[in-house]
This record gives C-alpha cells, structure tokens and sequence, in this order.
C-alpha cells in the first residue's frame, strides 16, 4: 500500500510573483486635455481619479485611520460580524476580483472565509497596486494572484489573461467586490453603467457569481461632514495634493497656498462635495491659456453619494442582478450588498 505524499508546508513553496496586466498607459495629451476641459468650465471640476497617485492614496489609507472617518471601520464591523453568513452567498473556489484594490488589505482579510482560488486585484494608480500585491503574495504564497492596472472609471472590461488560470478547466464563478462606498463616486446614472459593467463581468464566470459591494448610506450632515473633513487636516492635504499634480499633468502654475479644502454635504443630492476654494483672487496659467479664479470661487474634486437601501437595491436590479442580500451596522450608518448575478 501506498501512503499519500504529506502535504508541502507553505513555507516550503517557493516564491511566487503576482502576475500584472498593464491596461493603463498614462496618455498625457489625453489627461492634460481632459483636466484642462474641466478647469476652463463654467463650473470649474475634475474627475476624482486624478486624487490618486502615489501620494493621494497613501493620504486615502491615513484617512481611514482618522476617528472622524467611520465608513472604513463601520464596514469592516459588518465583514467581521457576517463574513460567514456572506459566504454562504459567496462561491468557493471563486476569482475574487478587488475593484479599486488600493492596498489590498480588505479582500485579504476574507481570503479565510471565502476562500478563492485566485485574486485579482485592480486599481488606477498602478505603482502603488504593484508594490502592495508583492507584499500580499508574500503573506499568501498558494494564492494565484493578478494586478490589472486599469481606469475601469471608462470602462471595466477585464483581461481574460487576469481571470483564467491557464489550465484550460472549467470558469470559476466571478466575484466582484467593491468595498469602501466607492461606488459613491459616480453619480446615480453614472453608477448604474458601472454596475452594469459588473453584472455582465460577472456573467463570463461560471455559474454563482455576484457582486459584493459597500454602500454608505443617507446621514445627517453633522455625522457626513466632519468624515470628510477632518480636524487633523488630513482630508484636506488629499484634495489639495490635487493642485501639484495638475501642475505636473497639465503644466499649470497652482500654489497651494491660494487655495483650501472644502466639504459640504448637499442634501438634495444626498451627496457630500469636496471642492478646493480660492482664498483670493487669482489667475492660474497653462500653456496656451489661463483662468482666472474669484475669491471664493470653487473647483469641485469628488462627490461621495449616499444612498438608502431600498433606493440601491432598486439600482442593482436595474443593473441586471437578480437578488440581494443586505447586511448593516447597528446604527444603519453603511450597508454591504450582495448582488447575484
């Protein structure tokens, strides 16, 4: 009789290195086109993606950490108390595909519970996901790991080389999972064409994917407010780091010093704003052109929906999906979302 081979302890296994799919490549006639549309506008704006570079998302983690900033550890709340009750929803065995992966750390504290056979993790600011996958890969050699570096913002259409192993077996189920509120970012039309996106994504896995998503819901301004601007001021250093990089992109000449952080929630749009605000007059100049900014005048950076349950499952049904389940925290301040595809 022949005894079955003892299993190889992990830290036996050689080291693996996450494979990466470059889709983004920075076209900087494009950007600087783009920002400066934005900036000539009669209400002057940007897209937030332009918030993260290196920089702006290690300024985003340190904002989690912030006590005024309770969506991260009001989520994290729900995931700890109902990670297995999710995963009866969620397949095993699944490609786990991380949305705006950041550094990666949320997805990896499920990878216990869920239990899928690869990651896959996406962001636009693609130096950044490179160096936090290597580390994650680390922590979890057996895992088949995938960066993709993509402004999935325009449009998700993954890689097929990022969701197949390469052993020519069976699709996994696909689970997309998009924590954070990031889905706040886009306005309701803007987000059900994401969404939509999501679905169809979901649908070239095999059967039992879905969409796992976290959702900052309708609060009082007194609660939404000081989460986006904090005492400390670390909000504020995020969206002013905006200025020297439209400097860099654009070849504009914004001083930091004439310009400071706003946050204001707009209860009819049941959305907070975050803008930069002139502090004095003052004309910003670009080759070929110029604007002049009033005092007081404003460029709008980033919107951060927040939306009640009944609203954003009526979204996700519009999107395609065919059934939710909804998990919150005792002060039904954030929801996750499973959607089934």
């Amino acid at each position: 009789m022949v005894s079955a081979p003892s299993p190889v302890p992990l830290h036996a296994l050689p080291p693996r290195t996450p494979r990466f799919v470059q889709l983004h490549h920075e076209d900087q006639a494009a950007v600087r086109d783009e920002l400066l549309r934005g900036l000539r506008a009669p209400a002057a704006f940007t897209a937030p993606k332009y918030l993260y570079d290196a920089l702006g998302s290690r300024l985003f983690d340190a904002i989690t950490e912030l006590p005024e900033y309770y969506p991260t550890r009001t989520e994290a709340g729900i995931f700890a108390a109902h990670a297995a009750e999710m995963a009866v929803r969620v397949p095993a065995g699944a490609t786990l595909v991380d949305l705006g992966a950041g550094n990666c750390q949320k997805a990896a504290r499920l990878f216990e519970v869920f239990k899928p056979k690869r990651y896959v993790a996406v962001d636009i600011s693609v130096d950044y996901l490179r160096d936090a996958l290597a580390a994650l890969q680390r922590q979890h050699p057996a895992l088949d790991m995938v960066g993709v570096g993509m402004d999935f913002s325009l449009s998700l259409a993954l890689p097929a080389e990022a969701l197949s192993a390469g052993d020519g077996g069976d699709p996994a189920p696909l689970v997309l999972f998009y924590p954070g509120s990031s889905i706040g970012n886009f306005t309701p039309d803007e987000a059900l064409r994401l969404l939509r996106d999501v679905q169809g994504a979901c649908a070239r896995g095999g059967a039992g994917g879905g969409l796992l998503i976290g959702v900052d819901r309708v609060k009082t301004a007194s609660v939404l407010e000081p989460a986006y601007d904090d005492a400390l001021g670390v909000t504020a250093a995020f969206n002013r780091n905006l200025l020297p990089r439209i400097n860099r992109l654009a070849g504009a000449d914004f001083a930091l010093a004439d310009w400071r952080h706003v946050a204001l929630y707009n209860a009819a749009e049941s959305r907070i704003e975050m803008h930069l605000e002139a502090l004095r007059s003052v004309t910003v100049r670009w080759p070929g052109g110029e604007r002049r900014f009033a005092r007081g005048e404003r460029i709008h950076t980033e919107n951060s929906y927040k939306w009640q349950v009944p609203d954003f499952e009526a979204l996700l049904r519009a999107a395609g999906f065919q059934g939710t389940q909804v998990w919150t925290d005792a002060k039904d301040w954030f929801s996750v979302f499973w959607a089934q595809a």
